[in-house]
């Protein structure tokens, strides 16, 4: 199971055990696929380095090529960077890779552009893959205007407030189980303690659309912003949105954790993991890990809420990660093989059985919420999350009409590029170099020019 990391970025605590795990089996590995030299096929597999993909890497080798023969030659890297190399390669036509890890964003408008196999024929030829168990939101959001598949889900996510309940009794506080976001700040205002080296709150900084803007674009949703109107007037600028973001901005700026501004989705998880903040609003998919003794402090200490909201009913963001089939690719049936097996309900029973149940990469088949063993490690959160995924609604995610698809995302190719610049001078305005009415002003001028393309 030879694996390529990335050296660009520390990986914190949380990611050290299975690292450690990948590093002993890990050799040196070429990229493009071919024949491996006990004359079986051998794929490349382009993945983000998040918990559950660690896991698919480490049982992969003996399982998945004992089974087949395929050896699985994996490239693992953080978030932002993961973006930058799949759509470097996919949209250049590169053929790096035979299966590379893309999410909600990317699907519709790749297939859209011909850089996809479709799966949806390779799912129905397939007798074990049982497609119609896949959660109907989770298709949604990975097909293309055809209807068609364009890639599997791996898991499915919504996002929700993570809380310590130890932290939360110690000071006689209770958490609703649909809280404001006015509750939230005071929370974390009740709970910050600089002394035992506590934050009040954990929450993303780190620039990128996919980062920071992901949980950002909910409170903006909630507060009654969006970055476009329907007929595609940007509101970049807008009260609601200015107000969103200052709100979000300056809770992280008074109770949230040390280093905030380069904080993504794997940073807060350690903090929070490590017991260092007392709430974390972020993706429901967190909660496997968080519940693994073996990785984090917190386990059988979490509360879970809804994601908090303003002036909306629901706030939840809407996403998967998925694997897909490059154009390219050499070794489409090969690559099929692994996806099937890696999406299948098989492998969930291989990840509960073998790592823990609640490692299930779940929040995306029907069928994992009826796994009495799962239940019963996820009963604190799997009801919530399937809950949180299911009212999730991309058409129609906040306070007005939308013209294009997402919740915490615009679909259009453009908001890649968008919504990372503006998370930048957002993410300086957090570190105090910049000021929000800056930030937004300069993303309005930004948004005025995209919007010149669809109107």
């Amino acid at each position: 199971m030879p694996v390529t990391r990335s050296a660009h970025r520390w990986r914190p605590p949380l990611a050290l055990a299975a690292a450690a795990v990948l590093a002993a089996t890990a050799a040196c590995s070429g990229a493009g696929g071919g024949s491996s030299g006990g004359g079986g096929k051998t794929i490349t597999v382009l993945m983000v380095g998040n918990p559950q993909m660690e896991d698919l890497a480490k049982v992969t080798a003996d399982n998945f090529t004992k089974q087949t023969g395929i050896e699985v030659r994996f490239t693992i890297l953080p978030e932002n960077e993961l973006r930058d190399k799949v759509t470097q390669d996919v949209a250049t036509q590169g053929g790096q890779y035979d299966v590379a890890t893309i999410g909600a964003y990317e699907a519709p408008i790749w297939s859209k552009n011909g850089w996809l196999h479709e799966l949806t024929s390779y799912a129905d030829a397939d007798s074990g893959y049982d497609r119609a168990d896949l959660l109907q939101p989770m298709v949604t959001s990975l097909s293309g205007e055809d209807g068609k598949l364009y890639a599997a889900p791996f898991y499915g996510e919504s996002s929700f407030l993570m809380y310590n309940k130890e932290l939360f009794a110690a000071k006689g506080l209770t958490m609703p189980e649909r809280p404001t976001w006015q509750q939230v700040a005071q929370f974390a205002a009740r709970l910050d303690d600089d002394r035992a080296g506590v934050s009040g709150i954990c929450l993303r900084g780190l620039p990128g659309w996919g980062e920071l803007f992901a949980p950002l674009t909910t409170v903006v949703n909630t507060f009654g912003g969006t970055w476009f109107e329907q007929d595609w007037t940007p509101r970049v600028n807008a009260p609601e949105f200015v107000e969103a973001t200052r709100f979000y901005v300056d809770l992280l700026r008074t109770h949230g954790q040390p280093g905030a501004p380069q904080a993504g989705f794997t940073e807060c998880l350690n903090t929070f993991g490590q017991g260092k903040a007392a709430m974390w609003y972020d993706a429901t998919s967190a909660a496997g890990t968080l519940e693994d003794v073996s990785a984090s402090t917190v386990a059988g200490k979490v509360g879970y809420a809804y994601a908090p909201v303003n002036k909306t009913a629901s706030s939840g963001w809407l996403w998967a990660w998925a694997l897909a089939m490059p154009k390219t690719t050499k070794n489409a049936d090969a690559a099929w093989k692994f996806i099937a097996w890696a999406t299948g309900k098989d492998y969930e029973r291989l990840i509960g059985s073998s790592v823990g149940w609640s490692r299930v990469p779940a929040g995306k088949r029907q069928s994992t919420y009826t796994i009495p063993e799962y239940r019963q490690s996820a009963a604190a959160f799997a009801d919530l999350t399937l809950a949180s995924i299911q009212e999730a609604d991309p058409k129609n995610p906040g306070a007005q009409p939308r013209p294009a698809l997402g919740v915490q995302f615009v679909g259009i190719p453009e908001f890649a590029d968008l919504g990372t610049k503006v998370s930048q001078e957002v993410s300086a305005a957090i570190a105090g170099s910049t000021t929000v009415d800056k930030a937004l002003a300069d993303g309005q001028k930004l948004a005025e020019d995209v919007a010149k393309e669809y109107r």
